[in-house]
């Protein structure tokens, strides 16, 4: 046998790994002919995404001919790995800039915390027209809109857990990497990216869940008194919605659910499994993920034939980073210089601030009033108290179904896929038969509504309770049990503490999802039934289909307003409780 890197003994050309063994040929074939059907695939929709397009005359809806499903399912994928992909490299400069420049950190995170609470509706109402006018006489213009939209929907929860992980890297890798003399590009990918590896995938799985909720308002788009329609899955189910047509909306479930399902299984699930070799524990798990996929990869050299032309253009960049010098932990700076340089740079940003903040209230003021301030403050108390509603009682729910699942392998085996696809199925292709159901029973949206944003918010504390319980080392587990801690005392001095960091990151995501569900939880239309509830998702929802940009702009500034004052008041402090109180 050859060893690594050499010549085969037998004679034959050079190889790399299973490619020269006849029994694993089959492997390299298969992942071969998929990498060039994706290819061909992609060749085969480029020309759709460049269609000419004019605002006037565009279609305001898809065909529902069930034969289109293929073909808008992948065009709807394809949307979806884009803003995936944008969001990773948004996620790797932004987090990074954040974690590292300290004084770049005072004013990027409330920034990011604002973004967060701007709905997926706040940011069509002002990009839609932008890429319009950018690529005229293009479809291209509304696909970069529906992108964007989508990426909105991905991007901040992915940001924020990525910068939690490089903010808590142990002191003593950031010594290692600098005893090492790693430039700061070579930190970058072999220290920050491998420990930020695991909270960055699983969370981007959520935050790729969560998108597919807003799939059918980015798809289509109702903005400044105009409707727009691009293929794909959740344009489809828009129309059937509008049209009251049942078997087609349940048609569309079921494309949903295989779409959600074969992601999971080709592209989550095996990434989920790779993470794991980023792991840093003391002691191996019992039971690790597997995935087939990622086994037919680790058995195929087709990766790694592929990738062995950029192994150059890395080297390159590790010797052109390093004049950029080397890499030195934030805080080593003098005290005094950083003093000084934080009172002219939160000078700086305050001024900026008040500046457009004196702007946006000289607009509103002239155009609406500021009166109109008071009453989103109203309506946004109404959604509000929807919110605090559905947390508690999907607190009460699953905190304990997930500990049960978290802490029984052989039930996490087969609950945990379960739960990822309830988690990624777009909720809102229920709300037809959930309308039905209130127009029948005689329930109004202002309780109804509460149950349409719980489909798609309430599975963040599920999923982050079941990773929690999970996480539990089984020494602890052990001793608790050696020790006859039983009943509500286990509960209470081991189980809640142990999940309670978890607990709060799904809290505030599931806070966060379901003030942006809000918009089209409160008004929903089916057929010839209109249901709205009064609150501030729907005033956003109202104020964006009539193109209203006075009340589009207070209705996201006070959005934002209780979101980020919730997040400040209540959950950072969860945080610093998790962290400070509740860490292992």
């Amino acid at each position: 046998m050859a060893g690594q890197g050499g010549f085969p003994s037998n004679g034959e050309e050079p190889g790399s790994g299973s490619w020269w063994r006849v029994g694993d040929r089959w492997v390299d074939l298969v992942v071969a002919a998929a990498i060039v059907a994706l290819l061909y695939g992609l060749l085969r929709l480029a020309p759709g995404l460049n269609a000419p397009f004019l605002p006037s005359t565009a279609p305001t809806q898809v065909s529902t001919d069930p034969a289109n499903l293929p073909y808008y399912a992948v065009r709807s994928l394809l949307r979806m790995f884009i803003a995936l992909i944008l969001s990773v490299l948004f996620t790797f400069v932004y987090a990074t800039a954040a974690a590292r420049m300290r004084r770049v950190e005072k004013v990027l995170l409330p920034i990011l915390d604002i973004l967060q609470s701007v709905p997926v509706l706040g940011f069509l109402s002002v990009t839609v027209t932008a890429f319009i006018n950018l690529f005229p006489g293009s479809e291209l213009g509304l696909e970069c809109a529906s992108i964007f939209a989508i990426f909105t929907a991905m991007a901040w929860n992915m940001t924020f857990a990525f910068y939690y992980a490089l903010v808590s890297q142990p002191r003593e890798l950031d010594e290692a990497a600098r005893v090492m003399r790693l430039t700061k590009w070579q930190r970058f990918w072999r220290l920050d990216v491998p420990s930020g590896m695991i909270p960055l995938i699983w969370n981007g799985m959520m935050s790729f869940g969560g998108a597919w909720f807003f799939l059918a308002a980015s798809e289509s788009i109702s903005v400044l008194n105009h409707h727009y329609a691009l293929p794909g899955i959740g344009s489809y189910a828009a129309a059937a919605i509008a049209n009251g047509n049942l078997s087609q909306v349940c048609i569309a479930i079921a494309v949903m659910v295989v779409m959600v399902i074969g992601v999971n299984a080709f592209f989550w699930r095996p990434m989920t499994a790779w993470s794991e070799r980023f792991r840093v524990e003391e002691s191996g798990a019992a039971e690790r993920p597997r995935s087939l996929m990622l086994d037919l990869l680790r058995r195929s050299s087709v990766p790694e034939l592929v990738g062995r032309p950029l192994k150059p253009v890395g080297r390159a960049l590790d010797r052109a980073a390093r004049p950029f010098g080397l890499a030195e932990h934030p805080l080593a700076r003098p005290v005094a210089r950083e003093r000084t340089g934080d009172v002219f740079f939160a000078g700086a940003v305050t001024a900026l601030v008040a500046w457009g903040a004196w702007q946006a209230l000289s607009y509103v003021n002239s155009t609406v009033g500021l009166a109109e301030f008071w009453h989103a403050f109203w309506l946004g108390a109404a959604t509000f108290g929807r919110v605090v509603v559905l947390l508690v009682f999907a607190t009460l729910i699953w905190v304990p179904i997930g500990v049960w699942i978290g802490m029984n392998p052989k039930v996490i085996r087969f609950a945990q896929p379960v739960v990822q696809v309830l988690a990624s199925f777009p909720a809102n292709f229920l709300f037809p038969f959930a309308t039905a159901a209130f127009v029948a029973l005689g329930i109004s949206l202002n309780i109804g509504s509460i149950l349409l944003m719980a489909l798609g918010a309430q599975w963040y504390i599920l999923f982050n309770v079941i990773a929690g319980a999970s996480a539990i080392p089984s020494d602890l587990r052990e001793a608790m049990t050696g020790f006859g801690v039983h009943g509500w005392l286990r509960w209470s001095r081991f189980i809640l503490p142990a999940i309670f960091p978890y607990y709060v990151t799904g809290g505030i995501t599931a806070a966060g999802g379901a003030w942006n569900a809000s918009i089209v939880a409160e008004v929903v239309d089916y057929g010839n039934h209109h249901l709205e509830a009064t609150g501030l998702g729907a005033y956003i929802a109202q104020a964006t289909g009539d193109g209203d940009f006075p009340k589009i702009l207070v209705g996201i500034c006070v959005m934002s307003i209780y979101v980020v004052g919730v997040n400040r008041l209540f959950w950072r402090r969860m945080y610093r409780l998790a962290e400070t109180r509740y860490a292992l």
